[in-house]
Order: C-alpha cells, then sequence, then structure tokens
C-alpha cells in the first residue's frame, strides 16, 4: 500500500511511520494466522485462522489509515482505494468463512491500479502523480509519464504472479510469499527506476521519498 507524500507539513519524512502504515496491517495479519493456524493440517482450523487473521488485518489496516493521517498530514487516493478493497474483500472472507477472498485481493488491487495507470497514459496523464499525491520535485512530465507506465507494467506481473502463486501454495506459504517475496520484489522494482528519474530531473531528496513510500498493496 503507497503511503501519503511530499506536499504535507513537517508530519512528512518520518520513515518509520511510512514503513508502519504500509506493511504493519500485513505483518499483522501474517502473525496472527501464524499464531491461530492449527498444528496439524486441518481445514477448518486453517479456515479458522485465516478469519481471525484477516479481522486482525482490516483493523489493524483503519488504525494504519489514521496513523498515516495523524503523522503524515494526509491520505493518498491509493492508500483509500486499497483499504476500501481490504475492507471488502476481508469482509467477504470473515462472512463467508472462505480464504479465496483475501487471497484474490491483491489481484484486484492491482489490477485497478494497472488499469488507472494505463488509462492515464492513453490520455496523456501520468495517473502515478495522482494516485500517490506527490511531487517528487525535479522530476519532468516525461520521467513521471515513464514511471507511470513502469509501474502499471509491475502491477501487471504482480497480479499474474498473486494468481499463480495462489493456486499452488498452501494459504500459508501464499501469506509467507505476500509478506516477503511481494514486499522484496517491490523495493527492488523501485530502486531500479532510481537511474531513471535521475535522468529526468529528480533530485536526491525526492529519491529517498521514493524509495521511502513505493506504491505498494498491503
Amino acid at each position: 500500500m503507497g503511503s501519503s507524500m511530499a506536499n504535507a507539513p513537517e508530519k512528512t519524512g518520518s520513515s518509520w511511520v511510512n514503513l508502519l502504515v504500509d506493511f504493519g496491517p500485513l505483518l499483522v495479519f501474517f502473525f496472527t494466522y501464524r499464531h491461530f493456524s492449527p498444528a496439524e493440517e486441518s481445514s477448518l482450523g486453517i479456515v479458522l485462522a485465516v478469519t481471525k487473521g484477516t479481522i486482525a488485518f482490516m483493523v489493524a489496516t483503519l488504525v494504519a489509515l489514521i496513523v498515516s493521517k495523524w503523522r503524515l498530514g494526509r491520505i493518498s487516493p491509493m492508500v483509500w482505494l486499497s483499504t476500501s478493497l481490504i475492507l471488502g474483500f476481508g469482509a467477504l472472507t470473515v462472512f463467508l468463512n472462505d480464504p479465496f477472498w483475501i487471497q484474490i485481493k491483491p489481484t484486484a488491487v492491482y489490477l485497478i491500479f494497472a488499469g488507472v495507470l494505463f488509462g492515464g497514459l492513453a490520455k496523456g496523464k501520468p495517473m502515478l502523480r495522482y494516485l500517490l499525491q506527490s511531487a517528487f520535485e525535479g522530476l519532468n512530465d516525461e520521467g513521471w509519464m515513464k514511471l507511470s507506465r513502469n509501474w502499471a507494467v509491475f502491477f501487471l506481473f504482480l497480479a499474474a504472479l498473486n494468481e499463480v502463486l495462489r493456486q499452488v501454495l498452501t494459504f500459508g506459504g501464499w501469506l509467507q510469499a505476500k509478506l516477503w517475496l511481494f514486499t522484496g520484489l517491490s523495493f527492488l522494482f523501485t530502486f531500479s527506476q532510481i537511474p531513471m528519474v535521475l535522468r529526468h530531473g529528480m533530485g536526491e531528496k525526492a529519491t529517498t521519498e521514493m524509495i521511502e513510500n513505493p506504491p505498494v498493496d498491503q
């Protein structure tokens, strides 16, 4: 999930808050599921663990939203959208006792993000700038367009990867992949964009901001 960005008052720049907002809820989900998951494989036990983990995930997401507003000064459209889908798919998971819904939530988020970005590109607008509500000081319009295009393609890749992993892994294995693999890939991809944004005018301070605030999904 990408956290709120620049232009906010002095409340911005606290990297630990950004990390807490972006990855705290997923960590809560992971550890809650691990705590309640049965020692022996049991479909009922797994469903109960998923349900409890999902409830904790939803609560942690709302807390992260409040922290984002309180400490960072604003909530970006990307965070609002991701939070809404977490609550929606989470509610379906809890009420239907079906892990399927929380597992396809990332796919839905990535496809929506990609659709918005590609739609903006078709109209000549770098929608990533609006989704993040960030200035990324110094980055010119061409740089924004390229960054939007690159993230749109990457989101499609993540959507496809999520669909493959949820089919071939257990729920616990999928959740570990969501936490560690997807997070790692998102940071690696963010770092891979640094040479391009530097060529298009982004300054060192804004580059640090981009690294601390990748447009990731929880």
